[in-house]
């Protein structure tokens, strides 16, 4: 048989899967030398079927059968599709009635399409909205599609499109948010048919903290992909508690590098042009242009912990995979140096005969994104995942779910804020007033304890505690510049072994750098580090280049002082004049005081001020007596404003 095109062999193949009782898909296509294109439609019951299930006990469903019914087919250079073989025999029941359920057979027609996308805007369910189709079409079995299928496309316009209501509502509440702090910043992307396509906003207090907080920054999108309409997509940091810091967020209509390129620009913007020393992200196509483009001399890293997931689907199907498994970890978590992951590296393909895997190749390729051992020399906070950004979004399910509104979730974003702003408040308070012992009699130790805020020390400290498992001696000693080797002991798989750390040491310039980068990495100093200071004696007091800024308890942060712009302060112009007024003086206090002569210039004036506001009649109509009622006026109580 003879077709005009591959689309009408392919409807011609389906129609008679679906008459006969089987699905079809397509299983192959490729080139041949005599320049002509050869593909294979298949039932979709054929290969082999290959177990993923990780619980032996509770296997997934089976449908391969290695059924051999197949079509061969052949694009001449004239373009018309001509059958070459065909195999109608299959090795599994065939069921006519049955059809309608496989994947092949679903159809929604364009008109169908509209009426769902017309009753989902006028609020019908999708159930109810399905069921009114199953009984115009008179039956389930007369449609070509199930209610999943209708689910899933409502779900993909969803995406696109936003109402009248949802869209005024997000205008109306940035609007009003920027009129409480001129410095909330929000940029509203709209299509050509002026639809509602992207928003991105972030606060003032967001934006003053990420001048502390902005060196390194997570963005992640996986988190509402599946459960809301948008995509939500933050910009996150760490503070000094090692907390999680939101910089900016976006509810974006698409994952492309054009819609990436946007979200990117704008928040640049928004932080006056300041990029990132370093960004981590997923292992996205899209996500790396647009940082090509926009963050061009920022470090990006591709999360570790979303790479090694994908190694049970990329090798999970070879005999070896066990062994392959254990010592890519041993490759990649493992290797001191870069040379070391090279010789590893080299060794794994080599003895697992792994030359022609795809993935690997891209992997090696790209390892100075996502390898530990060649991203260790410059400052990530610690961090090699975007678990970030994961933690932020999970701090949001408290208040959103599945069937919140867009315009809902903007405003909740200022409640989830509110609570996140008091834990940082509560551990700003913990290390002002409380403090950790220290474990030894080492004056560093002290030093640490006094500037680092409590959660940070307690990281120091566990390097002060591991200086029990290593030994130190000197391995070459050149004037006033050394080189030491520390061996530390650890225990893997109940067993100990030994690793060799280098550490050089300049006593004149007090310059000390270890060869496992712990300080460049995450701005806490190395067991290896203390161990070198110990030997020396130089344990009473390091220099404060030493003490990480980031981690300080003793800077005074511009961001803890500005108020977010919280609706509380809506119809409240007393508030807003006070928040103000109180902004303005804290720029005073903080950029132009730097004697004892501003000081008291500074306070001079206020005292000035006070006498002069003091001197002013109070109007009879504001006095407010004791039981809070005013005198000339009385306000009705309403109830609250319903959501």
């Amino acid at each position: 048989m003879i077709f005009s095109s591959i689309d009408e062999l392919t409807e011609y193949y389906k129609r008679y899967g679906q008459s006969m009782g089987f699905g079809v898909t397509k299983r192959s296509s490729k080139n041949g030398d005599d320049g002509k294109k050869y593909f294979t439609l298949a039932c979709s019951r054929g290969t082999k079927y290959v177990s993923k299930s990780k619980n032996l006990l509770k296997p997934n469903p089976i449908t391969k059968t290695q059924c051999k019914a197949r079509l061969n087919g052949c694009i001449g250079l004239d373009g018309t599709v001509t059958i070459s073989r065909i195999v109608l025999e299959h090795n599994h029941d065939l069921s006519p009635t049955k059809a309608r359920y496989f994947r092949s057979s679903k159809k929604l027609e364009p008109h169908l399409k509209k009426r769902l996308k017309l009753n989902d805007q006028a609020g019908i369910n999708v159930s109810r909205n399905y069921r009114s189709l199953v009984i115009e079409a008179g039956g389930y079995e007369n449609l070509t599609f199930g209610e999943k299928d209708c689910r899933n496309y409502i779900d993909k316009v969803r995406r696109l499109r936003l109402g009248t209501g949802d869209a005024d509502a997000i205008q109306n509440y940035f609007v009003r948010m920027q009129k409480q702090n001129s410095q909330f910043y929000y940029v509203v992307d709209i299509d050509d048919n002026s639809r509602l396509r992207n928003v991105f906003w972030v606060d003032a207090r967001c934006r003053a903290a990420y001048e502390y907080f902005g060196e390194v920054v997570t963005f992640d999108t996986t988190y509402l992909t599946n459960k809301y309409d948008m995509p939500f997509a933050p910009f996150v940091g760490v503070n000094h508690h090692g907390q999680s810091v939101l910089l900016g967020c976006a509810l974006l209509s698409n994952e492309d590098t054009e819609t990436f390129t946007w979200l990117f620009s704008t928040w640049l913007d928004s932080m006056h042009g300041r990029t990132p020393n370093a960004i981590i992200t997923d292992q996205d196509k899209a996500m790396k242009n647009a940082i090509e483009v926009v963050f061009p001399k920022a470090r990006h890293r591709w999360c570790l912990w979303h790479i090694m997931k994908k190694v049970p689907e990329k090798l999970g199907r070879r005999s070896d995979y066990e062994s392959i498994k254990e010592l890519l970890h041993d490759v990649v978590y493992d290797s001191l140096s870069k040379s070391d992951f090279m010789e590893k590296w080299e060794k794994m393909i080599e003895d697992f005969k792994l030359q022609d895997n795809e993935w690997l190749k891209g992997l090696f390729d790209e390892r100075n994104r996502w390898v530990p051992v060649f991203l260790r020399d410059t400052f990530w906070a610690g961090m090699s995942t975007t678990q970030r950004s994961e933690s932020m979004n999970s701090f949001f399910d408290g208040y959103v779910n599945s069937k919140t509104t867009l315009k809902q979730f903007v405003e909740q974003y200022d409640n989830a804020l509110r609570d996140k702003i008091e834990k940082e408040n509560l551990a700003d308070f913990g290390s002002f007033n409380t403090s950790i012992a220290c474990l030894s009699h080492y004056g560093f130790e002290s030093q640490f304890q006094k500037a680092f805020t409590n959660a940070k020390f307690k990281e120091f400290q566990d390097e002060v505690a591991a200086m029990i498992h290593c030994h130190t001696f000197i391995e070459r000693l050149d004037g006033l510049n050394s080189i030491y080797s520390v061996i530390e002991s650890k225990k893997k798989f109940d067993k100990i072994y030994d690793i060799l750390f280098k550490v050089s040491f300049n006593e004149k310039d007090f310059e000390i750098q270890c060869m496992c980068c712990l300080f460049q990495f995450k701005g806490i100093l190395c067991r290896h580090i203390l161990c070198v200071l110990k030997l020396t004696g130089k344990t009473e007091s390091i220099p404060s280049y030493y003490i990480f800024s980031q981690w300080r308890k003793d800077i005074r942060r511009r961001h803890t002082h500005i108020k977010c712009g919280f609706d509380h302060f809506v119809g409240n112009v007393e508030l807003q004049r006070v928040d103000k007024a109180c902004a303005a003086f804290y720029e005073v206090a903080s950029k132009v005081i730097n004697s004892d002569h501003d000081f008291l210039k500074m306070m001079n004036w206020i005292k000035d001020i006070k006498d002069e506001f003091a001197s002013k009649e109070t109007s009879p109509a504001n006095i407010v007596e004791e039981d809070g009622s005013e005198q000339n006026q009385v306000t009705k109580i309403l109830d609250p404003v319903k959501t």
